[in-house]
């Protein structure tokens, strides 16, 4: 087994127009200084990574782990979410996502996923030169809008939504594969990827491309009312990224998973700073531990309640309690006989 590092956390929340969440430098000692060993970096915020430059500059790739180093931090994975997600797009969501890419592919939905799948090559190249294996990303979404069949679906809709998604990733997964870099998708309504069910569709029409794996974030499955340790039992082998985040669902008579559309401090299901939702993290950092999961335990803050300093200052200590360090040794070994096979057959009656 592995000892799961930590603790990390997920700048892009935290990143703002005044010091100290306005550069790397700056933010990257704040975190350091809360205990923090590692940082997720979203490469669609320049103040953060210059992506297309540590795809192409080894030196720059090396001064950016060096700068983090000299703080006493690891860059734990790149993240490309809300690039992922103009993959592949349903048009109803076309200005919407406008405002996730460069002005000058917007208002036309072609350019814009060609940009989004050269900025994930990028990612996957920038990523090797950075010396991680896994970056985290959403999936997109054709047949999201589609999730409630009422109407019913036209026959094959979701399957003809699913062999493009997979298309359109096949040719990002190939690349990553070549840099040695796992593509860990984040299971998130409003994503075609959103639990285990469609995840495994999604990897049938990559006919089990390997690279594409998971990042596991159990506060979207309490969100779904979906067992989120059993998750890990059926998929642990697939994933290969961590955000600790916590949630809670208090369902009333009045809402339930769809939550009336209310805004977040109303809803039934609400994201929450780490110990003050529902997960149950004592199990879950167990079963990866158990599972051999050995890489970051990252914190994605997002609370509709309490304040970002105040959530990023509790999530270090709270990681570090969590992580276990693993044995090495079976607790009961100091009563261990030694043995052969002869010994054995003997104690067999063999």
């Amino acid at each position: 087994m592995k000892t799961i590092k930590g603790p990390g956390i997920f700048l892009a929340q935290f990143l703002g127009d005044e010091a100290p969440f306005n550069s790397l430098d700056s933010i990257a000692g704040y975190m350091a200084d809360l205990g923090y060993k590692g940082v997720q970096l979203p490469i669609w915020d320049p103040r953060i990574i210059d992506v297309k430059l540590a795809a192409e500059s080894q030196t720059y790739a090396d001064e950016l782990k060096g700068k983090l180093k000299d703080k006493g931090l690891e860059i734990t994975e790149l993240a490309s979410h809300i690039i992922g997600q103009l993959v592949a797009s349903h048009p109803v969501y076309d200005e919407m996502y406008d405002g996730f890419a460069i002005p000058e592919v917007r208002n036309n939905p072609k350019a814009r996923a060609e940009w989004a799948t050269q900025q994930l090559k990028y990612a996957a190249v920038a990523s090797r030169n950075l010396g991680l294996t896994a970056s985290a990303t959403f999936s997109g979404a054709l047949a999201w809008p589609f999730l409630y069949p009422w109407p019913q679906r036209p026959a094959g809709l979701v399957e003809t939504a699913f062999k493009e998604l997979a298309a359109r990733w096949k040719p990002i997964l190939d690349v990553y594969d070549e840099n040695g870099v796992d593509v860990a998708y984040e299971l998130h309504p409003g994503e075609d990827l959103f639990d285990g069910s469609t995840f495994e569709m999604f990897v049938d029409y990559l006919d089990g491309h390997t690279r594409a794996n998971i990042n596991y974030d159990p506060s979207h499955f309490v969100l779904q009312q979906l067992d989120y340790l059993q998750f890990i039992d059926l998929y642990h082998d697939r994933i290969k990224a961590f955000h600790v985040k916590d949630a809670e669902f208090n369902p009333s008579g009045k809402q339930g998973v769809y939550s009336g559309f209310a805004g977040w401090a109303d809803r039934a299901g609400r994201f929450r700073s780490l110990g003050d939702g529902q997960v149950d993290f004592g199990s879950i950092f167990s079963k990866l531990s158990q599972y051999d999961y050995g890489s970051w335990a990252v914190l994605e803050w997002e609370c509709c309640i309490k304040s970002p300093s105040q959530g990023a200052a509790e999530g270090a200590p709270f990681i570090e309690n969590h992580i276990i360090e693993v044995t090495t040794k079976a607790f009961d070994d100091f009563a261990g006989t030694g043995a052969d096979e002869a010994f054995n057959r003997k104690v067999l009656g063999l």
